[in-house]
């Protein structure tokens, strides 16, 4: 597993897609947005800088293993491979948690450059703080790189990608993404597991602690997207 799981990160990293859409693209993007601001607060009083800081670094770590691990194994699928696999000594079980933890490693790249430029841009947190805070956001990527294992399975090869693109964008744009979700939205966005995701990063505010509550949420998640691969993983195999 250990082997399939560095093919894997290797295979993404040279990936010239990979680097465009889920490392350069939420870059360009927090630049615009903290641009748009002029270095001012969106609602709460929380800094542009800061906000959209961890809003981009998530967009780029879930759209990195959503979108990776979604429609690579899409095209695995259509190709033959899984089969092939299903042939050798690996198990099922070996292949599917191999597949998330290759998809998660990716995404430290999608977080750390967003990081940087935030650094250059004036973002002050103590060393503690900017590891805490890296640490946290890798940790919560495993629940979406499960997700994408479900839907790489879930979906037809060629639907898969529309249906990627859709999921994204709506648990984006409900979860805080491109703007803070209003009081009255709050309710209805707790069961979004990327505003879940965003509000991992609340520690970091003055008086505000780690969100249990979103820790719980995204633990819930996890055990939903992983049993689903899973379950989903089973039925192609009996399909084949």
């Amino acid at each position: 597993m250990t082997t399939l799981i560095r093919l894997e990160i290797l295979r993404t990293l040279r990936n010239k897609r990979y680097l465009m859409f889920t490392v350069l693209y939420p870059a360009l993007l927090y630049v615009f947005f903290i641009s748009a601001y002029s270095g001012g607060d969106v609602a709460g009083g929380v800094p542009a800088k800061s906000y959209f800081m961890v809003s981009m670094a998530t967009f780029g770590a879930v759209g990195a293993v959503l979108t990776g691990s979604a429609q690579r194994i899409s095209l695995e699928r259509r190709s033959g491979w899984v089969r092939q696999l299903r042939l050798t000594a690996l198990p099922g079980r070996a292949y599917t948690v191999g597949k998330i933890a290759a998809c998660a490693v990716t995404t430290l790249p999608a977080i750390l450059v967003v990081f940087a430029i935030g650094a250059v841009e004036g973002v002050q947190l103590s060393a503690g703080g900017w590891l805490g805070l890296a640490a946290v956001l890798w940790l919560g990527s495993f629940v979406f790189a499960a997700l994408g294992v479900a839907l790489g399975y879930a979906a037809a090869p060629d639907a898969v990608q529309p249906i990627v693109m859709i999921v994204y964008m709506l648990m984006a744009l409900f979860g805080g993404t491109w703007f803070p979700v209003g009081d009255s939205l709050v309710v209805f966005a707790r069961f979004d597991p990327v505003y879940l995701y965003n509000r991992l990063a609340a520690f970091v505010q003055p008086g505000q602690g780690l969100d249990t509550v979103a820790v719980a949420g995204l633990a819930g998640f996890l055990a939903l997207f992983v049993a689903a691969a899973a379950f989903l993983y089973r039925r192609d195999t009996r399909a084949a």
